[in-house]
C-alpha cells in the first residue's frame, strides 16, 4: 500500500522530494470538457509559493507548472492529467550535518524504523514541499466545482492563531487576507503578528498556527453514511497535511461546551426553501452537507526544523544535539492556509462526483 494517492472518483496521486528533482502529480476522475490551462493552477501556486515574505522559508522555488496530458486544444480530455514543477533552488547539502541525526517532532525517526532508510534532505517526501502538488490538484478541483455547480463554490482560507495570538472576530474581513503575508482577516492582528514572529526567528525557535477554511455555495446532499461523510474524508483531508495535529468542524471542541438547545441548528422556511438560523454543524449533518457554508478549522504545529539545540539520538544508538540549519519556515501554518484550501476543493469535487454518479446532477 504506497498511500500516495487521495480521494475516490476525483482523485490524485503525488510524487517527488524536497530536494529532488521535480514534483508531480496525477489528476484523475476529472471530466471531459473543462476548460484548464497552467495558469489557472499556476494563481493558486502562487499563493503558496516559498520566499514571498521574511515570515516564510527563504528557498526561491517559482513553482512553475507544467500540464503535460489529459488537456487537448485547452480542454480536459477525462483521461489523466499529469502536472510537474521542477525544484530550481534545492541545496540537500544543507543537511549534510543531520543526516545521521534525528529531528525531534519531524518524522525522521519514524521514517527510519519504517523503512530502515530516509532521505534527509529536508525531509523528503515528509517535507511541506510536497503540498504544492496538492495545491496543483485543488486548482482542477475548484474547476470541476466551477463546472459542475451552478453559481459555482467560493473556497477562501485564513489564518486565525499564529502561537498564542488570535484574530478578532469582529474585525474580520475576508479582503484583508490578500493583503498581509499571513492571510489574515483582521489587519489589526496582522500588524501585531509582525514583531511576534520576527521575535520567534530571532530566537532561531518556531511556532504553530490555526487555519480556517470555508466553503460557500456547495449544494446540499454531499456525502453518504455510514462510512462515507462529507465531514470525516475532510478531516482525513487536513489532518494529511503536514504537521496538522487538530481537525474541527463547525462549533468543533466548543460544542462540548453548549447545551443542546445552544447547539441545535433551528430552521424555518424562507423563500420556499429551508434555512438555518445557525451553524454550528459546520454545514454538515450526518455527513451530509445542508447547503450552508462548510466550515473546518485545523492546528498546525510549531515547525520542527529550528536552530534552537535539541536533545536527539542518532542511527547508531546514540545520545547527542541536533541544530537545524537551512531555510525553513518559522511558522508552516502560514503557507498551510492555501493548501488547506486546495484539499477542501478537492473533497467536495470527490463528493460531488460521488453524488452525481449515485443520485443524478
Amino acid at each position: 500500500m504506497s498511500s500516495n494517492t487521495f480521494g475516490t472518483l476525483f482523485r490524485f496521486t503525488t510524487f517527488g522530494e524536497s530536494h529532488g528533482p521535480a514534483l508531480g502529480c496525477v489528476i484523475d476522475g476529472t471530466p471531459p470538457g473543462i476548460t484548464l490551462a497552467e495558469a489557472d493552477i499556476q494563481v493558486w501556486l502562487d499563493r503558496r509559493r516559498p520566499g514571498q515574505s521574511r515570515f516564510t522559508t527563504q528557498r526561491r522555488e517559482p513553482d512553475q507548472a507544467r500540464i503535460l496530458s489529459g488537456v487537448f486544444e485547452g480542454r480536459t480530455t477525462g483521461t489523466p492529467i499529469a502536472v510537474l514543477i521542477e525544484n530550481v533552488d534545492a541545496r540537500p547539502k544543507d543537511y549534510g550535518e543531520i543526516k545521521d541525526k534525528f529531528r525531534p517532532g519531524h518524522a525522521d525517526y519514524t521514517y527510519w524504523v519504517k523503512y530502515g532508510l530516509r532521505d534527509h534532505r529536508g525531509g523528503g517526501r515528509a517535507s511541506a514541499r510536497e503540498t504544492a502538488m496538492r495545491v496543483a490538484a485543488g486548482a482542477v478541483a475548484r474547476k470541476v466545482l466551477s463546472a459542475l455547480v451552478p453559481g459555482g463554490v467560493v473556497i477562501r482560507g485564513a489564518l486565525i492563531q499564529i502561537g498564542p495570538h488570535k484574530v478578532d472576530r469582529a474585525r474580520w474581513d475576508w479582503g484583508a487576507v490578500e493583503e498581509n503575508p499571513f492571510f489574515c482577516p483582521d489587519r489589526i492582528a496582522a500588524q501585531s503578528w509582525e514583531g511576534y514572529l520576527d521575535e520567534v526567528r530571532r530566537r532561531g525557535s518556531s511556532c504553530g498556527a490555526v487555519i480556517e477554511v470555508t466553503a460557500a455555495g456547495a449544494p446540499a446532499g454531499l456525502g453518504a453514511p455510514v462510512y462515507g461523510k462529507l465531514d470525516a474524508d475532510l478531516a482525513a483531508a487536513m489532518m494529511g497535511i503536514n504537521a496538522v495535529k487538530a481537525v474541527e468542524i463547525g462549533a468543533g471542541f466548543r460544542a462540548a461546551e453548549l447545551s443542546g438547545e445552544e447547539n441545535a441548528d433551528e430552521m424555518r422556511m424562507e423563500g420556499g426553501k429551508v434555512s438555518f438560523l445557525s451553524n454550528n454543524a459546520g454545514g454538515i449533518l450526518g455527513g451530509i452537507s445542508t447547503g450552508q457554508d462548510i466550515v473546518v478549522r485545523f492546528a498546525v504545529k510549531p515547525t520542527s526544523s529550528i536552530l534552537a539545540p535539541r536533545r536527539t539520538v542518532d542511527v547508531h544508538g546514540r545520545d547527542t544535539e541536533i541544530s537545524t540549519r537551512g531555510r525553513h519556515d518559522p511558522c508552516v501554518g502560514i503557507r498551510a492556509v492555501p493548501v488547506g484550501e486546495a484539499m477542501m476543493a478537492c473533497v467536495l469535487a470527490d463528493h460531488l462526483l460521488r453524488h452525481r454518479g449515485q443520485c443524478g446532477p
